[in-house]
């Protein structure tokens, strides 16, 4: 079956392809291919209303930081829904766009090498327990899985109407 965006979890997962936690937060390629993106286009917008390329990094990191509060919870076996979030109320909220981008992708950095030592600490019974996130229940694991998958969304997005 063919996941959109819309469907969430199982559209992000799919995007990973069965990785390892660790292969898949440890991977720089994310980190060398922002960096590479051109000054003149990290402010450009593909469409009116539609989120510029320094947002979309302040959005991935708002996001891990948000799901790794939430994958805390979950590891601990907190029998909480693991609501979602209004990203484009948290956007209009930010400076992203005021900010340098290499701040951008400290920030991001930062938050990556913390979720990178919270995922160390997790045994393999942690990675199994399971919460509710919509209509899906879902391991740890797995959640954390859709946070690279959600990262990867976007980096498609970039690569497909921003940078051509």
């Amino acid at each position: 079956m063919m996941y959109t965006p819309a469907d969430g979890f199982p559209y992000y997962f799919d995007l990973v392809n069965g990785d390892s936690l660790q292969t898949l937060f440890t991977t720089i390629s994310t980190f060398d291919f922002l960096k590479s993106i051109p000054e003149d286009r990290v402010i450009y917008r593909y469409e009116p209303n539609k989120w510029s390329i320094k947002q979309i990094i302040g959005h991935i990191t708002d996001h891990e930081r948000i799901k790794m509060f939430r994958a805390f919870q979950l590891s601990r076996n907190e029998k909480t829904q693991l609501w979602g979030y209004d990203q484009d109320f948290l956007i209009n909220q930010s400076r992203f766009d005021d900010l340098e981008m290499q701040l951008l992708l400290v920030d991001f950095l930062n938050v990556r090498k913390a979720s990178i030592s919270f995922i160390e600490t997790l045994s393999e019974i942690q990675l199994k327990n399971t919460g509710w996130a919509k209509d899906y229940e879902i391991t740890l694991e797995d959640f954390l899985k859709s946070i690279i998958g959600h990262e990867l969304h976007h980096l498609n997005i970039i690569k497909e109407k921003y940078l051509l």
